[in-house]
């Protein structure tokens, strides 16, 4: 069922529900836009959005214009903080924004996003961010290969370490939940690596160059379990992994999606169910348990590439509320599956 949908200012990569109490309702969508020519520029744009499906409301609230966005997250509950929205931008800065509770002109309660802090990290891109569990350090991947820990402090960034984790673009740089130690990383160098921030980051905790056979797009620690990792790859396989194991997934057949798996996303409270934007194949909804992973939900009424997806949490979350958007056609769509999910 479709619940609203809208076309963004740019072209559409990533979309975030605030998981915060009181701001369920707040979904942040992001762009990238590439402006060719003679001095070529990427801008970029957050647009803040109001979303009731229970009478099928998707409203603008806010927008803030930047530089091209490659992705965007918010603060975790569990942190110090929040809720704030960071961000990883083309220009190589790591911002971060306040959510904050407003009145317009009208009188009618609103939310707005303020930068309160920024960090320029590097004169290469910033392409994936994540925060660590506490909301004090974020973890940032980089166009060159770097990888950087940046500290958030009395709403103040700064680069802790950085360090050559790959030999290509870090699309993928994912805080272990359950051990905020570690921070898994993935590269179009195909490798998927995990690195011990108590240690110096050069000495790699482990590495597996093997199974990936195209870059890796996405790494997602399991909420629930604290040994299953799911990756996701242009070889548009996932992938299910036990930490203790990093040799091989744990099963040898993982799961074909039919595009490259850009994006994989828990559900907020039903355990083992993945949310996942398959690049030139849509959206699908996977069941993931012991050694089964199927399909059990697809969803493609996009026209392009499908790059962003999210679960709104909170008192909807078992009518498996979600918002999705692809890049060139700009589109922004919240829906929520036909039928039962199995739980």
């Amino acid at each position: 069922m479709d619940i609203g949908h809208c076309h963004l200012d740019g072209n559409a990569d990533a979309v975030e529900f605030c998981p915060h109490e009181s701001f369920h309702n707040v979904l942040a969508a992001c762009t990238y836009t590439l402006q060719e020519g003679d001095q070529p520029s990427r801008t970029g744009s957050i647009s803040l959005f109001d979303v009731d499906a229970n009478s099928s409301r998707l409203s603008l609230i806010h927008r803030v214009q930047t530089a091209g966005i490659f992705d965007i997250k918010w603060s975790p509950i569990g942190g110090i903080v929040g809720p704030l929205l960071a961000q990883a931008d083309a220009e190589g800065y790591v911002r971060v924004h306040k959510l904050e509770s407003c009145l317009d002109e009208s009188q009618v309660p609103g939310n707005s996003l303020l930068e309160i802090s920024d960090e320029h990290v590097s004169s290469s891109m910033c392409l994936c961010i994540d925060w660590n569990p506490s909301a004090t350090s974020l973890a940032v991947g980089l166009s060159d290969g770097t990888v950087s820990i940046i500290s958030f402090l009395e709403s103040q960034l700064s680069i802790s370490r950085d360090w050559k984790a790959h030999d290509f673009e870090v699309w993928a740089a994912s805080y272990d939940i359950h051990q905020p130690q570690l921070v898994y990383t993935g590269s179009d160098d195909c490798k998927f690596s995990c690195w011990d921030l108590r240690d110096d980051p050069s000495n790699i905790a482990f590495q597996n160059s093997k199974v990936h056979t195209m870059g890796i797009c996405c790494i997602t620690k399991s909420p629930n379990d604290p040994y299953t990792l799911l990756t996701g790859s242009y070889d548009e396989h996932l992938r299910v992994w036990d930490v203790r194991s990093t040799a091989k997934p744990v099963h040898e057949t993982s799961i074909s999606l039919g595009g490259g798996v850009w994006r994989i996303k828990y559900h907020p409270s039903v355990l083992d169910l993945v949310l996942t934007a398959c690049m030139h194949n849509g959206f699908a909804v996977v069941k993931v348990k012991g050694d089964q992973a199927e399909v059990v939900k697809t969803y493609k009424k996009h026209g392009s590439l499908a790059y962003g997806a999210d679960w709104q949490r909170g008192r909807l979350e078992k009518n498996n509320v979600i918002a999705t958007c692809s890049f060139y056609d700009q589109l922004l769509r919240v829906w929520m599956p036909e039928g039962n999910i199995p739980e």
